[in-house]
């Protein structure tokens, strides 16, 4: 027995590197694309990447220090240390304003491409039996990952990063009977005190990461375990000498993980991270500078959260003020628009594979053919956008139609509940001449049958 030949048993007894190789050989659908969802993937590297260089150099407290750094009017201050250590990130730690610009562009981009993945496979419906369990994983994902935004968001601790970040703080303490048991443990007390900062720098930095890394694991664990969804095929596929039925769901035809999607994932990569670097060279981001450090005593005029926030932002601009008892729980408009409603958001799109419940399914769908699912869809998109909206209300009113915000506000509210439900029914009326009738659906149930043991080819030149 050869060196190499005992190296290799050594290891396979442990590893079970026979496992790995078939892993390798894995089958990813050329067709299909895995580009949204691997943008996320990599903005979290980066994200943890350039996270790790930041906390080298913040400082999570708001204990006062003495400025001394290239900016000049604060020269000399007496200021909070978390503010004192993001100004010399920016302005005196060498590549920190680049830094500190590409893990704000990361964290934009990380939430985009989750929401935008989670739209792709929504109107494909990639989310069927037996795929809801990824679904779901997905949905607590993007919760976490605007979780993660937010905690990181109060961190500089400057005026306007401060003030937006108490609007958090006001809907944790309004939740009945346990809001102020959930105040002390995540903000350390009323808002801001000595202990907010570092609370919300544990979570930025550990607990959140930790269960988006978990979540991530989980996810690509279950897509590995599963079969990748495929678009529907074009006739019978000859692959090599094997021919391959259109409905075929045991064989997959795609790409092999290694060495060609791995090299398709690099240059995914490497553009990502290009485009992130370009941002970050190019755009400004929060100018902590400008607002100052926190002052409990002032208030920036203009306050509002991130895009990914705005929808909720709307709902308490929306919301009339109410207040009022049940039993021992006290109910008010906070606890309705700013946990309530967002909480039902979520519980809906988590629930929707459920709702629209199929037989196991391997291909993807024409968005086309699906009239209801996709109306709902387009339903939704149009409601989280007009909710936002009413979240810049105050720019909507003074600066575009130089009116006030009380005359805005009905408006945006009957928008928010008409316009969904129409664009979502004229949606279906458009598309519902296409859909399949009943039998061509059970037809097509008959075909795809249930999930078998997965047999997996390659379209690369040369294989077979």
């Amino acid at each position: 027995m050869s060196r190499a030949k005992a190296v290799y048993d050594w290891f396979d007894t442990r590893l079970d590197l026979e496992n790995g190789q078939k892993f390798l050989g894995k089958a990813f659908p050329a067709e299909d694309s895995f580009l949204l969802g691997e943008v996320a993937l990599f903005c979290f590297l980066l994200l943890v990447l350039s996270g790790i260089f930041l906390g080298f150099f913040f400082e999570p407290s708001t204990s006062d220090v003495e400025y001394e750094g290239s900016v000049q009017k604060f020269q000399g201050e007496e200021m909070p240390e978390a503010f004192v250590s993001v100004l010399h990130i920016t302005y005196d730690v060498p590549f920190g304003m680049f830094i500190r610009r590409l893990h704000h562009w990361a964290a934009h981009l990380f939430v985009a491409s989750i929401g935008l993945h989670m739209l792709r496979v929504f109107f494909t419906g990639a989310y069927r039996n037996p795929r809801e369990p990824n679904w779901i994983v997905g949905t607590g994902l993007a919760a976490l990952s605007m979780g993660a935004a937010y905690t990181g968001y109060a961190l500089p601790f400057d005026e306007f990063a401060a003030t937006a970040t108490s609007i958090g703080y006001n809907l944790t303490i309004s939740i009945p009977l346990a809001g102020d048991f959930l105040g002390q443990v995540v903000f350390g007390g009323e808002f801001p005190s000595s202990a907010t900062i570092p609370r919300l720098y544990f979570l930025h930095v550990l607990v959140i990461p930790a269960a988006i890394a978990v979540g991530l694991a989980v996810h690509m664990a279950i897509l590995i375990r599963q079969k990748h969804t495929e678009a529907p095929r074009e006739g019978d596929v000859t692959e090599g000498r094997q021919a391959v039925d259109e409905d075929d769901d045991d064989i997959i035809i795609g790409l092999p993980a290694f060495p060609n999607q791995a090299a398709v994932s690099a240059v995914v990569f490497f553009v990502t991270a290009a485009t992130l670097s370009a941002l970050a060279g190019l755009l400004p981001v929060h100018n902590v500078a400008e607002y100052g450090p926190n002052d409990p005593a002032s208030t920036p005029a203009l306050i509002m959260p991130d895009w990914f926030l705005m929808w909720v932002y709307g709902f308490l601009k929306l919301l009339p003020q109410i207040s009022f008892n049940v039993g021992p729980a006290h109910i008010n408009g906070e606890f309705v628009g700013g946990i309530v409603l967002p909480g039902l958001v979520f519980a809906a799109v988590a629930a929707w594979p459920f709702i629209d419940r199929t037989e196991p399914t391997h291909f993807t769908a024409d968005p086309l053919d699906r009239a209801w699912q996709t109306g709902v869809g387009v339903a939704a998109v149009a409601f989280i956008m007009i909710a936002s909206i009413a979240g810049m209300n105050n720019i909507l009113a003074d600066q575009v139609l130089g009116t006030t915000t009380n005359v805005v506000n009905p408006i945006l509210t009957a928008a928010l509940l008409v316009v969904p439900p129409v664009f979502g029914g004229i949606t279906y009326l458009l598309l519902r001449d296409g859909e399949p009738t009943p039998s061509q659906e059970g037809d097509v149930a008959a075909d795809g049958g249930s999930v078998g043991d997965e047999t997996e080819t390659t379209e690369s030149e040369g294989d077979g």
